[in-house]
């Protein structure tokens, strides 16, 4: 791999550095669903609605300054009681708010790693009946396995590829040019 355009991440500590250090143009979008997750796992059950629907104006917004206004009014609303979440968003800004450079369909297609998370489930179904591997070859050759057999089910193609294609080569067009995507 020569290149990497935008890397979609679950808030992994260092992931997006080690990225940045191999692929320093790369652009690092955090999983907004992992963001969400982490921010309401301690959320009382009576308030989960109205917050989530607060913190929804925040990542739906469509554009990043009024992600950001709405940020603000989230913090006045719900920081005396939840202040870990305002910060979260907060200090991680620089990650979650890099999808708004981009048009809504490039934003549908990065804002998640939900596609890559179910991969790995796949994968760790395979393996979890097994607890010992005789060698690491033969973990890797079952793994390749696996692999082969879960793409073989990628056979669609999504709808509005053609519209995701143009719009990253409008926004990467000296990366992308000769390239075949």
């Amino acid at each position: 791999m020569e290149d990497i355009l935008i890397a979609c991440v679950d808030g992994l500590t260092g992931f997006p550095q080690a990225i940045e250090a191999v692929y320093p143009k790369t652009e690092i979008q955090q999983c907004i669903i992992h963001q969400i997750r982490n921010s309401t796992k301690f959320v009382s059950y009576k308030d989960i609605k109205k917050l989530m629907a607060d913190l929804k104006l925040v990542y739906a917004a469509p554009a990043e300054e009024t992600a950001l206004q709405e940020l603000e009014l989230f913090r006045d609303k719900w920081d005396a009681k939840y202040p870990k979440i305002y910060k979260s968003w907060h200090d991680n800004w620089a990650t979650l708010s890099t999808y708004f450079k981009y048009p809504e369909v490039v934003r549908r297609l990065i804002y998640t790693t939900n596609a890559i998370e179910g991969f790995n489930r796949q994968l760790r179904k395979v393996t979890k009946s097994k607890t010992v591997f005789p060698t690491d070859d033969s973990l890797l050759k079952m793994l390749y396995l696996a692999m082969m057999d879960i793409t073989k089910k990628w056979t669609g193609h999504r709808q509005d590829w053609g519209q995701i294609h143009s719009q990253l080569e409008i926004y990467f067009e000296e990366r992308l040019s000769g390239r075949n995507l």
